[in-house]
């Protein structure tokens, strides 16, 4: 259940970021600084965090050791993720991001071919390719439908340029997320924490959001104070609080298919929170009678996704008692 609260809390927090986005956009700001502001103001605060509890070192030891994994997955699941998500919110409002980032559920279950799991066996630890989550992916299905359902009103108003600029960029984060995270926990293992993994992936995206800050001094100019201000709201809330509350959930059920796609799935909650941010801050309409019944089906899933992932797992953690009472 804890991974699960977690996963919740994380939902709250990353919502920030589609509400102010869109607003930074609305004002005449510039995804690009949208984007890399997020990581400029996210490093201090993670090497104050890691300083204190004085685990720099593990840090430095491993990225020492496996520089190129590292400068790869942190572009994945920290570029790859957050530029597109910046870009989007130029040409559609926060409702549809929001809505449409909730892909993540279904990729991140569709990306567990893509990793080996360590089974225990008499004989052995085994080495298993993991398994598309076939129940969890069902319910993460009625999510989408809820969340197809909240927007269905609003997006026939959108035109087709729209839709493809604000859509495309999202899938793509969709899956740079999930896979970027998943690797990383994959190439550390448990030798780094939460707050250390978080630390070493911003400190190793740096070079792209350099590379993108020139860029954007020389394409659009400095950033407006409004929007540097906004962006360090969203560093904090979003990059720091929900990227570490996130990982902390992932963490917690590392190695389990089932269990790591239903915390994933909590992530549709952000859709309610950025809802009810651009109502209140940006003056956005009530959901209609449609929405709400998108709503309570995103709130359903959520809950079904949890339950059942929760009956796969129990199986596999009697079969282990089993073994260890044998043993």
């Amino acid at each position: 259940m804890r991974p699960i609260i977690l996963g919740i809390l994380a939902a709250f927090f990353f919502a920030f970021t589609f509400v102010l986005n869109r607003s930074m956009e609305l004002s005449g700001g510039s995804w690009i600084w949208s984007a890399s502001l997020r990581y400029f103001f996210m490093l201090p605060f993670l090497f104050l965090i890691v300083g204190l509890r004085r685990n720099w070192s593990g840090v430095k030891r491993e990225i020492a050791k496996s520089p190129t994994p590292w400068l790869v997955w942190s572009f994945v699941g920290f570029v790859l993720f957050y530029g597109p998500l910046s870009f989007a919110a130029a040409y559609g409002p926060g409702w549809l991001i929001a809505g449409t980032w909730q892909i993540t559920i279904v990729s991140g279950s569709l990306l567990a071919p893509l990793f080996i799991q360590k089974l225990s066996a008499p004989g052995g630890d085994l080495l298993v390719r993991g398994k598309i989550p076939v129940r969890g992916l069902f319910m993460s299905l009625i999510i989408l439908v809820g969340i197809i359902l909240m927007q269905a009103a609003q997006a026939q108003h959108l035109s087709t340029n729209t839709l493809l600029l604000s859509v495309i960029p999202v899938l793509v984060a969709s899956f740079a997320y999930p896979l970027g995270n998943r690797k990383m926990m994959e190439l550390v293992g448990s030798r780094l924490d939460t707050y250390q993994r978080v630390l070493g992936m911003t400190l190793m995206s740096m070079p792209f959001w350099i590379i993108l800050a020139i860029y954007g001094v020389m394409t659009v100019g400095w950033p407006s104070w409004s929007q540097t201000f906004q962006a360090f709201i969203v560093a904090v809330s979003s990059g720091v609080i929900a990227t570490v509350l996130f990982f902390q959930a992932t963490d917690l059920v590392k190695g389990d298919m089932a269990k790591l796609a239903a915390v994933e799935a909590t992530q549709a909650g952000e859709v309610l929170f950025a809802a009810a941010g651009e109502i209140i801050f940006l003056s956005a309409p009530l959901p209609s009678g449609l929405s709400t019944v998108g709503l309570l089906l995103v709130i359903g899933g959520m809950v079904l996704h949890s339950w059942v992932s929760g009956r796969t797992s129990e199986p596999k953690n009697r079969n282990t008692k089993k073994a260890a009472d044998l043993g």
